[in-house]
């Protein structure tokens, strides 16, 4: 018998947890891709230019790891970004054998754009919910990643969210009801 809330006698796709993330996944990158398609772009590109705006890749390598994607899928999406003027491809002067990667001035505009249009998408989708509700909800989240990540052991997961105007995942997040 399985220890935990579901069982298997009883589990169904539409009372399922697992469903009701896929779910709200897909709502939300269908809003997102709504928002982003004036700047060419779709979610999954967007992490692309946010990662390479940031520094916190500078690789194919760098943002396969960061974004889980395989070389393949990572240098398709790639190729579409450089096709549309949004980034350059570039060999490494220490290592010709590694391919750098940086934004176009057109790719640098649409990456100044992203932080007010995420804003915008996530107030939307958070439409009638308080700030102690997103607190809890990135809460609980955050503890259901974990338990994948370590098993729920406490180490090496997603910081929680908690009390008024604390940060998560680097974003504030304010608990007063609006």
């Amino acid at each position: 018998m399985t220890d935990g809330p579901y069982q298997p006698e009883s589990i169904h796709l539409e009372s399922s947890l697992g469903y009701y993330l896929t779910k709200a996944r897909n709502v939300l990158v269908e809003r997102t891709d709504r928002a982003v398609a004036h700047l060419g772009l779709t979610t999954q590109q967007i992490g692309v230019i946010l990662l390479l705006s940031c520094g916190r890749a500078t690789t194919p390598f760098e943002l396969s790891r960061a974004m889980s994607y395989d070389s393949g899928s990572m240098t398709r999406m790639l190729d579409r970004l450089e096709k549309k003027g949004l980034i350059a491809r570039s060999r490494s002067d220490k290592d010709r054998r590694v391919v750098k990667l940086g934004l176009t001035p057109q790719g640098e505009h649409a990456a100044s754009q992203l932080p007010s249009i995420g804003a915008d998408v996530l107030n939307e989708q958070l439409r009638g919910f308080s700030g102690a509700d997103l607190a809890t909800l990135i809460d609980l989240l955050s503890r259901f990643i974990a338990n994948g990540i370590d098993g729920g052991n406490g180490a090496g997961g997603c910081g929680t969210a908690a009390a008024s105007g604390d940060e998560v995942n680097g974003s504030s997040v304010t608990t007063d009801d609006h």
